[in-house]
């Protein structure tokens, strides 16, 4: 699970912008309002928004006389735009995974990526209590749009009513073991999904077993597939 990168303000307008500056070297702004015959105004406009949400950067570029010019380009996470392909690398490095004819390995696998995950960002997860833990997570799912809210009866539950990968669940409920891991890890107990939007529920609901106001050890508990 990544931390959230900076919010991008960019609109679709921005995208020509973004595709000369990848197509070639740094260039200024009149050069860039000739090529996409708009205004220099509405290039600055552009820029700005690009700017802001790090996909475009700016370096002064000497002229013989005059104020110092401005070269733009993309950064290293403009670059990346338009060429993110980890869904379709996700989908069949699980079905690898979960290929593996040998039950014993396919579940050590399945354990490992659980406490990878939770190891992005078990230095973020903040509290000492089950509850405390689960609803720093929360906030951070929040920042990856993923709408999760921590419920506490007798035992404390984790209500995901976003699913964070529903390419794979839907191939394969097996990534929801991996989520169960990853929650284990974080939280130090058990943890058992009691409701899976896979069995035709609303959410998916994952309870904490044993004491909620435990203060547990996280990567302590039990863990199993």
């Amino acid at each position: 699970m990544r931390t959230s990168s900076p919010t991008s303000p960019a609109r679709a307008s921005d995208g020509p912008v973004v595709e000369l500056l990848r197509s070639g070297p740094p260039v200024g702004i009149d050069e860039l309002a000739t090529r996409l015959g708009v205004t220099a105004t509405a290039v600055r406009q552009r820029l700005q928004r690009l700017m802001k949400g790090g996909i475009v950067e700016r370096r002064r570029v000497p002229r013989p006389r005059g104020r110092p010019a401005h070269a733009y380009s993309l950064t290293a996470r403009g670059q990346r735009l338009g060429g993110d392909n980890f869904r379709d690398l996700a989908l069949v490095l699980w079905r690898e995974i979960r290929g593996v004819s040998d039950a014993s390995v396919r579940r050590g696998l399945v354990g490992r990526i659980g406490a990878a995950l939770a190891a992005e960002c078990r230095d973020r997860v903040a509290g000492t209590t089950p509850v405390e833990r689960l609803q720093s997570l929360t906030a951070i799912l929040g920042e990856r749009d993923i709408h999760a809210a921590v419920e506490v009866d007798k035992l404390p539950v984790l209500v995901n009513y976003t699913c964070p990968y529903p390419d794979l669940a839907e191939q394969d409920r097996g990534i929801c073991a991996a989520e169960r891991q990853m929650l284990q890890e974080l939280v130090g107990a058990d943890v058992r999904l009691t409701d899976c939007r896979l069995d035709g529920g609303s959410c998916c609901r994952f309870q904490v077993e044993g004491d909620a106001t435990a203060v547990p050890v996280p990567g302590s508990a039990v863990h199993g597939t």
